[in-house]
């Protein structure tokens, strides 16, 4: 399962979304900003308050790296 902690205005969320959404990869979001409980989990997770924070099956990306989600997706 691919979750991803993320922010309304945030630039690289929106392109790790619109990445998802390309590749047909389903994902949850988690807004961090409307949601406490998400943000505490997240910060727990990656250890910082940056966004996004991507969890693809335990591993833990912090921001749009594709290639290091490109790697996480195929290790599923």
């Amino acid at each position: 399962m691919v979750k991803i902690y993320s922010t309304t205005h945030c630039p690289y969320c929106k392109m790790a979304k619109d990445y998802f959404t390309k590749t047909n990869v389903e994902f949850k979001d988690f807004n961090v900003e409307a949601d406490d409980e998400a943000l505490a989990e997240m910060v727990k997770k990656s250890g910082q308050m940056g966004v996004p924070v991507i969890d693809i099956n335990g591993t833990i990306i912090v921001g749009f790296d594709r290639q290091a989600i490109e790697h996480a997706l195929s290790a599923k």
